[in-house]
């Protein structure tokens, strides 16, 4: 696992988090330009290890940040138990670093269509939540390439930990592409490599129709031939059936025999690499007691991958939905 620990650092990072406004969502873009600013005066061995990451990734797929400054537990707000937050809500630590690291990286996204456009997400479990939603507890939350259905899908997906599930049962499960691959035979890379796949999209994205079907394409593998991206989604993935789908349950398979699992505490910070990887949460048992697990979500996007068409994209900006073809 790719672990920087930064506990020695945190005389440093607190006081940087604290020159950011007090209240983050009453001027967003703000918010996110101040933080891009901060973000050049991080310590060295941050801002050199998230630039090679943002510059070439690494084989895990991810990277954890280890030991940043959070609250005492009896210092924070009860965990939500509704979304959006309010725009009053004071400035969290770890809201901080996900706005300080997320623009060392490149532009906070919100999606107009998910979390009412929201760029921040409070990740808290929900009673009654839809299986393939990020706020289930007490089942699998399956693998899944976030939004690999979308044009504009993000190139990270960051969470943040404010507060652990009381057992600590809960762990966000990450499998590479870049190991999946080499326990792949070159037929079945062949056959994955720049085929589009029909593919369903999450409810949100769905317009209001229960059940709209496969209205996207996605290419399991892409891009470099000798580096190829992850485009996978086990539950809305929906290969042609025969020699293609044969040639997923494969890349399935070889992607859970690589996974790697990262049980975050309070004061992590994960950085996923959202083109190179596919990444799950295993079940837990929250309390309902205002001390349940509460992580920090923030989508990432940079100019990689065509996912900043325009050039004149903003941190804090909210895109809408157009599904791949």
């Amino acid at each position: 696992m790719a672990t920087l620990d930064v506990t020695r650092h945190r005389k440093d990072l607190l006081p940087l988090a604290a020159q950011l406004p007090a209240v983050p969502r009453r001027d967003l873009y703000g918010f996110l330009e101040d933080a891009h600013k901060l973000s050049q005066q991080l310590p060295y061995e941050i801002s050199d290890t998230l630039d090679a990451f943002n510059q070439g990734g690494n084989e895990d797929g991810h990277l954890l940040l280890r030991g940043l400054p959070v609250e005492a537990d009896e210092d924070l707000p009860a965990t939500p138990s509704a979304t959006p937050a309010p725009v009053d809500r004071e400035r969290l630590n770890m809201e901080a670093f996900l706005a300080v690291v997320g623009r060392r990286l490149g532009l906070h996204t919100g999606y107009a269509e998910l979390r009412s456009g929201s760029v921040y997400h409070d990740v808290y479990p929900s009673p009654g939540a839809h299986h393939l939603s990020s706020e289930t507890s007490e089942t699998l939350l399956e693998f899944h390439t976030e939004m690999a259905y979308h044009t504009l899908q993000p190139n990270y997906v960051l969470l943040a930990c404010s507060r652990a599930d009381h057992e600590r049962r809960a762990h966000t499960l990450v499998a590479s592409v870049r190991k999946a691959i080499r326990l792949l035979d070159e037929e079945t890379i062949d056959r994955l490599y720049d085929v589009k796949q029909p593919c369903e999209v999450d409810v949100a994205f769905r317009g209001g129709v229960e059940d709209p079907g496969a209205i996207a394409n996605v290419k399991p593998l892409y891009g470099p031939k000798d580096d190829p991206l992850l485009g996978y989604d086990r539950e809305l993935l929906k290969p042609h059936e025969g020699t293609d789908a044969e040639a997923v349950a494969k890349l399935s398979a070889s992607l859970d025999e690589v996974t790697e699992s990262v049980a975050l505490e309070p004061g992590d910070l994960l950085i996923v690499d959202n083109f190179r990887t596919t990444h799950a949460r295993t079940p837990f048992s929250p309390r309902w007691d205002g001390k349940d697990r509460w992580l920090h979500r923030v989508y990432i996007r940079t100019n990689s991958y065509g996912q900043l068409p325009t050039g004149g994209e903003r941190a804090g900006d909210v895109v809408t939905f157009t599904p791949r073809r």
